[in-house]
C-alpha cells in the first residue's frame, strides 16, 4: 500500500507555533489565555531550542520546559514538542566541525544559520541521539504533550550533502547496492568519459565538474543516498521517542521537501504527517514560474495532494497568518481580508484535520523578523486574529467532515526514481514539469479533482483499481515489476494515460536498446519511430481528435501502431503530418492511451471528456473556473468545500439542497461568495 497511519485527529484542531524561549516569562500565561480564547488549544514548541536543555556539552537542565509545561498543563494547554536537531548550537559545531555540511565545492556552511548539519556525521548522530534521549526521558510522559515532532522540515533550506562524511557514507551505501565496483561501473555506465573506478576511495558524492557534466547514474544513487541518510537520521531520533512517550502522543515531522521519500518516511519513522502550507509565496519574489503561476495561491492545491497521497489525514503544522520574508530573501504581501481562512479551509478542503498557524506572535529579532504571525511587534489585537476566532467558529462545524475521504476523479501517478531523474535529466524534467503544471491547471479549471499515487515497492494493482482513469505522464524510467502493475491495472478495467518520453531508461538510467516506449510497449500498442523536440521556428504542432483540432506542445513522439491499436489523432503539420499523435489499445477490460506529446490544460480536458470523468461534480453545482471545488466524503455525508480564490464576489448554482455548515441553513440555487469567500455544504440526500 502507499500509506500507513497510526494517528488521526477525532475532531477538528487549531494551534499555532510559539516560542516561549523568545518572550518575558510574564507574557506566557496572558499568550496562553489569549490563543485559548480564540479557539487554539494545541501549540508546537522547542524545536529550535537545543542551548536551553544542553547548555554546554554534557550539561543538562531541564527547568525552563519544566516550568513552561506545568503552566501549560494548568491551561489545560496541549504541546507537539519539537526535537531541536535543526540548529545543532555554537559549541558543538565550533569543537566538531565535521558536522557540517557543505558546498559542492567544499566550503563549510557555518554557524549562524539553520540546518548547516550533515546527516552522516558519526558525531553529529551521536549528540544528536543524546539530545533527543534526554528529552524525551525527561518529557515524555509529561501531561501537556500530546505530539513529538522530529527535527524541523528536514532537506529545507538545502537537499544535498558534500561533506566528507557524506561521500564516506555513500562509498558504504553503493558496496552495500552493488557489491562490486563491476557491477558500479557497469551501471554506471563509467566506460563514457574515461569514469571507471577501480577502488571505492576513488569514489565522492558529485563534485564540481566543469560545465556541471555529472555522470547521470551517479547522480540518480546520490539522490536515492540523501533520501536513505536523512531517512535513517529521522528513524533514530522516532525509535528514541518510543521509548518513552505515551502511548497515545504522535510522532510526526513537518515536510514536504526535496530528495527523500516522505512515503518511506511515513511508513517507517512517522505516526503522522504535517505540512507546512505558505500559499502566499505565489504572490513574493520568490515566485516559482514553473508551477501553475496563473492560478497563484490556488496552486497550493498541488502541493496538498501530494501530501494526500503520503498521509490521508494530515495535518498543517505552519498554516500561513502573515506576510512571509527573511531580512535576506523574500517577501510578499499580507493576506487580505478573507485570505487567512480562505488559505487554511484550502487545507481542510484538501485533507487536513489540524491547523496550526504559524506563528502566535512575530519575532522581534533575527532573520525572520519579516515571517509575520497572527500578531504583530506590537502585540494587540489586529485583524488577523479577529479572522483566527472567526475561522474556529467555522472549522468547529466541520467536526463531522474530520476523517472524511477526499473524492477524486482519477489519479496522477508517480514514482521517487523518475521524480530524482528529472533532477538529473534536463529533457525529462522539462516535459515533466510542464505536464505536471498544467494537469493541475485543467483539474482545478474543470472541477476535477485527482489524487496523487506514487508506485512503491509495496504498490498493489488495488492502490490504482479505486480509479477509473490514471495518468502516468512520462515514465522515462521503467522496470518489468512497474509494467506488470499497469497491465494488471488495465486488465481490470482501468483507463492508462501515458505522456511522450515514456520506457525508454531502466532504473539506473540507462537508455534501453528496445523500441519506445519499450516495456510499455505491449500495453500501448505503439512503436515510436521518430520524437522531437518542437521547434521554435515552425507553428504550433497541431493534431486532429475526433474532429478537434488539439495542441501536441513542447515535445512529440511520431508513431506507428501494432496489431488492434487505434489511432486516436493524427499531427497536422510539421514533417510528421499525417503519423500517428495519439494512440488507444484495449487489453483485458480496460485500455491505454498514448498521448504523443507534453499535457496542456486543453489537451486534458479533451481526455477527460474522452474518458467520461470530466466535473464529476456538476450535478450538484455550477461554478465558475475562478472557484475550486472539493467533496469529501465521511459516512455516506458529501460535504462541497466551495472556495473563492478572486478579490471580487462571484456566483454559482447548488443544483440540489445543501446544509450550509458555518450556519446549519439549507440553500439551493443561485449562491454568492464575497471575495476570498468560502463555504461548505452537507448535501441534503433526497
Amino acid at each position: 500500500m502507499n500509506h500507513k497511519q497510526n494517528y488521526q485527529w477525532q475532531k477538528m484542531t487549531m494551534g499555532t507555533c510559539y516560542y516561549p524561549e523568545h518572550w518575558n516569562k510574564e507574557l506566557w500565561p496572558q499568550d496562553l489565555d489569549r490563543m485559548l480564547e480564540a479557539g487554539i488549544t494545541v501549540i508546537r514548541i522547542a524545536e529550535f531550542a537545543w542551548n536551553k536543555v544542553e547548555p554546554e556539552e554534557g550539561v543538562f537542565t531541564f527547568d525552563f520546559f519544566d516550568e513552561f509545561l506545568d503552566l501549560c498543563s494548568k491551561k489545560e494547554m496541549k504541546v507537539i514538542f519539537g526535537t531541536p536537531t535543526a540548529t545543532p548550537p555554537a559549541w558543538l559545531t565550533e569543537k566538531y566541525p565535521e558536522v557540517l555540511n557543505a558546498r559542492k565545492d567544499g566550503v563549510l556552511y557555518r554557524h549562524g544559520g539553520r540546518r548547516h548539519y550533515n546527516y552522516n556525521s558519526p558525531i553529529y548522530q551521536k549528540l544528536s541521539a543524546r539530545i533527543v534521549e534526554k528529552e524525551a526521558e525527561h518529557y515524555g510522559k509529561h501531561p501537556a504533550i500530546v505530539g513529538w515532532q522530529i527535527d524541523n522540515e528536514l532537506n529545507c533550506e538545502t537537499c544535498e550533502f558534500y561533506s566528507e562524511s557524506d561521500s564516506e557514507a555513500f562509498r558504504v551505501f553503493l558496496q552495500k547496492k552493488y557489491g562490486t565496483l563491476e557491477k558500479l561501473n557497469e551501471a554506471w555506465g563509467t566506460i563514457f568519459w574515461n569514469q571507471t573506478y577501480t577502488d571505492w576511495e576513488q569514489i565522492y558524492v558529485p563534485r564540481t565538474v566543469l560545465n556541471e557534466g555529472i555522470n547521470p547514474h551517479q547522480h540518480l544513487d546520490y539522490y536515492r543516498f540523501i533520501s536513505d541518510s536523512m531517512l535513517r537520521y529521522c528513524k533514530m531520533q522516532a525509535e528514541i521517542i518510543r521509548k518513552y512517550k505515551k502511548p497515545e502522543d504522535f510522532v510526526t515531522t513537518n515536510g514536504m521537501f526535496w530528495n527523500v521519500d516522505n512515503h518511506r518516511m511515513e511508513k517507517d519513522c512517522l505516526d503522522v504527517y504535517t505540512y507546512d502550507s505558505y500559499p502566499s509565496f505565489a504572490f513574493g519574489l520568490d515566485r516559482n514560474l514553473e508551477t501553475a503561476d496563473d492560478l497563484n495561491d490556488r496552486k497550493w492545491t498541488m502541493h496538498l495532494n501530494e501530501v494526500r497521497s503520503i498521509c490521508p489525514h494530515f495535518g498543517i503544522m505552519e498554516q500561513q497568518s502573515g506576510a512571509n520574508g527573511w531580512t535576506t530573501r523574500m517577501e510578499g504581501p499580507a493576506p487580505r481580508p478573507g485570505q487567512l481562512t480562505l488559505w487554511a479551509m484550502q487545507s481542510v478542503a484538501q485533507g487536513a484535520d489540524y491547523i496550526s498557524f504559524f506563528r502566535w506572535r512575530t519575532c522581534t529579532v533575527g532573520t525572520e523578523i519579516y515571517w509575520h504571525g497572527i500578531l504583530d511587534y506590537d502585540n494587540r489585537d489586529n485583524r488577523k486574529i479577529a479572522e483566527v476566532r472567526d475561522f474556529y467558529k467555522k472549522l468547529k462545524t466541520l467536526d463531522p467532515v474530520c476523517g472524511a475521504k477526499n473524492v477524486a476523479a482519477f489519479a496522477l501517478v508517480k514514482d521517487y526514481d523518475n521524480e530524482w531523474d528529472i533532477e538529473v535529466d534536463a529533457w525529462h524534467q522539462r516535459v515533466w514539469k510542464a505536464s505536471e503544471k498544467e494537469i493541475f491547471v485543467a483539474s482545478e479549471l474543470n472541477h476535477t479533482p485527482y489524487d496523487v499515487i506514487y508506485l512503491q515497492e509495496d504498490s498493489e494493482v488495488e492502490d490504482l483499481a479505486a480509479y477509473p482513469v490514471i495518468f502516468y505522464p512520462h515514465p522515462t524510467l521503467m522496470s518489468e515489476e512497474r509494467a506488470a502493475l499497469l497491465k494488471s491495472y488495465v486488465d481490470r478495467g482501468g483507463a492508462l494515460i501515458i505522456g511522450c518520453r515514456a520506457g525508454y531508461k531502466d532504473m539506473n538510467g540507462r537508455c534501453v536498446m528496445l523500441p519506445q516506449p519499450g516495456l510499455l510497449q505491449e500495453l500501448t500498442g505503439s512503436d515510436v519511430r521518430d520524437f522531437t523536440f518542437t521547434s521554435p521556428a515552425e507553428e504550433p504542432v497541431l493534431a486532429d481528435f475526433g474532429g478537434e483540432r488539439i495542441e501536441m506542445p513542447l515535445f512529440n513522439d511520431i508513431m506507428d501502431t501494432l496489431e488492434d491499436t487505434k489511432v486516436l489523432a493524427v499531427y497536422e503539420n510539421s514533417y510528421y503530418a499525417g503519423k500517428a499523435a495519439v494512440t488507444e489499445k484495449q487489453t483485458g477490460k480496460g485500455r491505454t492511451i498514448h498521448f504523443g506529446s507534453t499535457f496542456s490544460r486543453e489537451n486534458v480536458k479533451k481526455l477527460l471528456e474522452y474518458t467520461g470523468i470530466l466535473e464529476p461534480f456538476g450535478e450538484f453545482i455550477e461554478a465558475p473556473e475562478t472557484v475550486q471545488v472539493v467533496m469529501r466524503e465521511n459516512g455516506g455525508k458529501r460535504y462541497l468545500f466551495v472556495l473563492n480564490f478572486q478579490a471580487e464576489e462571484v456566483e454559482c448554482v447548488l443544483k440540489k439542497p445543501g446544509k450550509l455548515m458555518y450556519t446549519g441553513e439549507t440553500v439551493e440555487g443561485t449562491l454568492r461568495l464575497p471575495a476570498f469567500g468560502t463555504a461548505v455544504y452537507e448535501m441534503v440526500e433526497e
